[in-house]
């Protein structure tokens, strides 16, 4: 195999790398008050929400069995948080985590479309394995974040009551 016919590969592999560099540092500059920090529904569940009933049931998804194997990335830019620092259950700090599932599906949803810029360089066959590519690995992370924020904000709930 030639070079010239890994270039699509190698230039696939780099966009991402730097679309989710550049991405994930944008978001981490948002005020949090973009994210809804302030707002009350940034803290307390509405129950009718399909996304809260996601949370509950997990139903065909199977959610919580497969959500262990997505990587947490939370740690690897500055001022993110990481899961595995939540080991205390006080308001503040599940407050935070929510305001981070959020900032996390961010990324993710602006992400997703940044596929379609491989058109600049990609014949159409490229084009649609980056937007699989993209499918395939955003959106598992997204229906993680709003699993997870249910269980948060359900959680808030109870200690705020």
């Amino acid at each position: 195999m030639e070079v010239r016919e890994l270039m699509p590969l190698v230039s696939s592999a780099a966009f991402w790398l730097l679309a989710s560099l550049l991405v994930g540092l944008l978001a981490n500059q948002l005020p949090e008050r973009w994210l809804g920090a302030g707002s009350p529904r940034a803290t307390l569940p509405s129950p009718a929400s399909p996304w809260c009933r996601l949370s509950r049931q997990a139903g065909p998804l199977h959610i919580r069995g497969w959500k262990r194997w997505i990587p947490d990335a939370g740690g690897a830019l500055p001022g993110g948080v990481r899961k595995a620092s939540l080991v205390q259950r006080d308001p503040a700090a599940l407050r935070r985590l929510l305001l981070e599932t959020r900032r996390a599906e961010l990324v993710h949803w602006l992400l997703w479309p940044a596929a379609l810029l491989t058109a600049l360089w990609l014949p159409p066959a490229g084009v649609m394995v980056n937007l699989a590519f993209a499918s395939l690995f955003n959106l598992p992370c997204v229906l993680v974040q709003r699993y997870n924020r249910g269980r948060l904000q359900r959680c808030l709930a109870r200690m705020v009551c």
